[in-house]
């Protein structure tokens, strides 16, 4: 059940995965448990991660280290339910993307995320 405001509930969520994920050498299966539950399924882009390809997929996350923000739009909760519009602004490897992101997640109580969806365009790239 989310029970504080949806927009800083998906900004603290996004923010400290990422944090935890470049600011620090922990096993990378240990941070994306911390965030998601074992039977997690996302979908982004319509392509499906299950808890192992969202390990692999911090892989390069992890190697390149990116800097990034987000900027809550419009977000909504009901109950375990959570949809967001945001726009996630990320610096990689001396590129400058702004990015709009639709997302719609279910969570656990205890605030991991068991589902989720999201559709994402690239507004803005800067070299």
């Amino acid at each position: 059940m989310i029970t504080t405001d949806p927009a800083q509930f998906i900004t603290d969520f996004y923010s400290s995965f990422h944090d935890d994920l470049v600011s620090t050498d922990e096993d990378a299966a240990v941070i994306v448990d911390r965030y998601h539950t074992p039977d997690v399924v996302q979908y982004a882009d319509g392509n499906r991660m299950d808890r192992g390809k969202l390990i692999a997929h911090t892989r390069p996350v992890r190697k390149n280290r990116p800097t990034s923000r987000i900027e809550v739009h419009d977000a909504l909760a009901d109950g375990d339910r959570l949809a967001a519009r945001y726009t996630l602004y990320v610096h990689n490897r001396g590129k400058d993307l702004a990015i709009e992101v639709h997302f719609f997640g279910r969570f656990a109580p205890d605030g991991r995320l068991r589902e989720g969806n999201s559709f994402t365009r690239t507004v803005k790239e800067f070299a």
